[in-house]
């Protein structure tokens, strides 16, 4: 597992959070962050940028991408914001089947889109964004860990 390309829609607030912890707690895989709709190489949105420098995490550089089959392709790992952008992205890219989950999947629900809904929706989306993100984070460092051999001791 090398590669987790995470999906919102416009790229401005959800997959940027979303990949930003993602990174912090996999250091060493590479996690790309695109949007169905999204416009290219917008910032984040300012309150996203604003909540996350709270919480340690620089979105300044950020600027949207959308979504390409070159990063389906690349993925080991895509995690997606709502059911609709999984069957969305399993329906054009039908390679991508298997690979394509929920990044709150653990929690049993989608991530509401906060963009243009004021500071109250940004904090409840980084809530589930990092509630979501432990469970993933935990799973891929059991996964990536190489066990200690016996001789190495």
């Amino acid at each position: 597992m090398n590669t987790i390309l995470v999906l919102c829609t416009g790229n401005l607030c959800r997959s940027p959070m979303a990949a930003a912890i993602l990174r912090r707690g996999l250091p060493g895989m590479q996690v790309l962050s695109a949007g169905f709709d999204a416009r290219l190489f917008q910032a984040a949105d300012p309150l996203a940028i604003r909540i996350m420098r709270e919480t340690g995490h620089d979105l300044g550089a950020h600027r949207t991408q959308p979504l390409s089959s070159w990063m389906v392709r690349a993925a080991d790992l895509i995690l997606v914001m709502e059911t609709g952008h999984q069957r969305a992205i399993e329906a054009l890219y039908p390679g991508s089947k298997g690979k394509v989950f929920r990044l709150a999947e653990t929690l049993g629900r989608d991530i509401p889109d906060p963009y243009g809904r004021g500071e109250v929706a940004f904090r409840h989306a980084l809530q589930l964004i990092e509630a979501g993100a432990v469970p993933w984070i935990d799973r891929l460092t059991r996964l990536t860990s190489k066990p200690v051999s016996k001789d190495a001791a």
